[in-house]
C-alpha cells in the first residue's frame, strides 16, 4: 500500500494559494480516477485508489500546513506503510515556478509542514515531490505562501498536473531511483 500525502491548508480561504499545491495536485487525480477524497480519520481527508495494481491512499491532512505531521504519523502507523511507500507533494519557494524535484532522506529546507511530519515521524526518509512556487522577495513570505496563483499561474499548473500525475503513477510501479532518473533535471 501506498500513501500519497497533498499539503495544503483546509478551507476555502486558502483555495488556490501556493502552499496548497499538494492539495491542488490531490483534488485534480482524483477527479481525473473519477474518485473522491472525503473519508474522514485522524483529522485528515482521504480516498482510496488503485494505480497499477497497487492500492494507494490519497490524504490531505486538515490540521493545517505546519502540523500535518500527527495526522501524517497516525495514518502510516493505522494502515502500517512503510516509510518507502511514502509520497509527500509539497511547494518549494527556492525553486523555479513549475520546476518540480523528487527527493528522499533530504532536509525540509526549512518548510515547516515537512519539519513536522519528520519530527512526528522520527524519520525523513520517504520521497517527496516538490513543485517549484518560485520567490518574489519584494512580498513577505507568508504572504507570498498564502498568496492566490494568478490565471496564467494556474494555466501552467493545470497543464503541469498532467505530467505530475504521471510522476504518482511512477511512484507507484517503479523504483525510487529510476523515479528521481526518469523526472529530476528535466
Amino acid at each position: 500500500m501506498k500513501l500519497i500525502i497533498g499539503l495544503g491548508n483546509p478551507g476555502s480561504e486558502y483555495e488556490d494559494t501556493r502552499h496548497n499545491v499538494g492539495f491542488q495536485l490531490l483534488d485534480y487525480l482524483s477527479s481525473k480516477k473519477g474518485i473522491e477524497i472525503n473519508k474522514r480519520k485522524f483529522n485528515g481527508l482521504y480516498g482510496e485508489i488503485f494505480i497499477n495494481g497497487e492500492k494507494v491512499l490519497l490524504l490531505k491532512p486538515l490540521s493545517y500546513m505546519n502540523l500535518s505531521g500527527s495526522v501524517v504519523s497516525k495514518f502510516v502507523s493505522f494502515f502500517k506503510i512503510s516509510f518507502d511507500d511514502i509520497l509527500v507533494i509539497q511547494d518549494d519557494l527556492d525553486m523555479n515556478f513549475g520546476k518540480i524535484k523528487i527527493v528522499y532522506n533530504s532536509s525540509s529546507g526549512g518548510h515547516n509542514g515537512i519539519k513536522d511530519i519528520e519530527r512526528c515521524l522520527g524519520s525523513r526518509k520517504y520521497a517527496r515531490l516538490k513543485i517549484g512556487i518560485a520567490n518574489d522577495k519584494s512580498i513577505d513570505t507568508k504572504d507570498y505562501v498564502l498568496g492566490k496563483f494568478n490565471e496564467e499561474e494556474q494555466v501552467v499548473l493545470r497543464k503541469d498536473y498532467e505530467k505530475l500525475v504521471n510522476v504518482i503513477e511512477d511512484f507507484c510501479s517503479i523504483s525510487l531511483d529510476k523515479l528521481m532518473s526518469k523526472y529530476n533535471n528535466k
